[in-house]
This record gives C-alpha cells, sequence and structure tokens, in this order.
C-alpha cells in the first residue's frame, strides 16, 4: 500500500553556520578515533607476508649452506679418489721385482753371492 505521505520532497533546510560548524567539530572529533580498517588490513596483511617471507628466506639460505657444503664435500672426495688410484698404482708398482732390485740397489744392497766394490777419491761433481 501506498504511504499516506505526499510525493512532494521537503524543502532542504538552509544551512546556517552554526549547523556546519556542529557537523565540522564532529567529524573532526570522530574522525581521530575512527579505526581505518582497509589501513589496518593492508599493515596486517604486510605483516604476515613479512613473515613468511622471512620464514622463506630462512630456510633458503640453510639450503644454500648445505649445497655448499655439499659441493665441498664432493670436491673433497674427488681428491681422495685420485690419491687412492695414485697410491694403489704405487702400490702395484712396488711390489714388482723389479722396482724392489732397483730401489735396494739404490740403498746399496747386494745380492747375495755377488762382491761389492766401493770407489773412492772420486772429485766431487
Amino acid at each position: 500500500m501506498p504511504s499516506a505521505r505526499t510525493a512532494t520532497a521537503a524543502a532542504p533546510r538552509p544551512r546556517t553556520r552554526a549547523s556546519s560548524s556542529r557537523r565540522r567539530r564532529r567529524s573532526r572529533s570522530t574522525s581521530k578515533t575512527r579505526i581505518r580498517w582497509d589501513r589496518l588490513a593492508r599493515v596486517g596483511l604486510l605483516v604476515v607476508l613479512m613473515i613468511v617471507g622471512g620464514l622463506y628466506i630462512k630456510q633458503a639460505l640453510a639450503y644454500l649452506s648445505a649445497r655448499g657444503q655439499a659441493h665441498q664435500q664432493e670436491s673433497i672426495v674427488r681428491g681422495l679418489r685420485q690419491e687412492n688410484a695414485s697410491l694403489a698404482k704405487q702400490q702395484a708398482s712396488l711390489r714388482s721385482p723389479q722396482t724392489v732390485q732397483r730401489e735396494a740397489r739404490a740403498l746399496g744392497m747386494v745380492r747375495m753371492g755377488e762382491r761389492p766394490y766401493v770407489i773412492t777419491g772420486l772429485p766431487n761433481r
């Protein structure tokens, strides 16, 4: 049902200085205590993103540190394998009879039945 009021709008009130200054005073006092939820939400989101980013950065640094240590350990293992291979070759060569004989002669040893000769009085070169 239509209302009993007339369809014509009431004439707007003329503004006076007193009424506009009251409104200004109210708006000034309420704006200081009014919470800006949009700003608060932005700040909260920023804080949460910084915390999550900090956690990711911490994990990323730990990953990079572990990766660097792994590369360092791999290089140590490679060096030790090379050294092991050269020592295995040296061991194999020292087990051969020719090498044993050569090293013994370099130390001044002689075989059984051989007669050693020592030459003295040679000029030093």
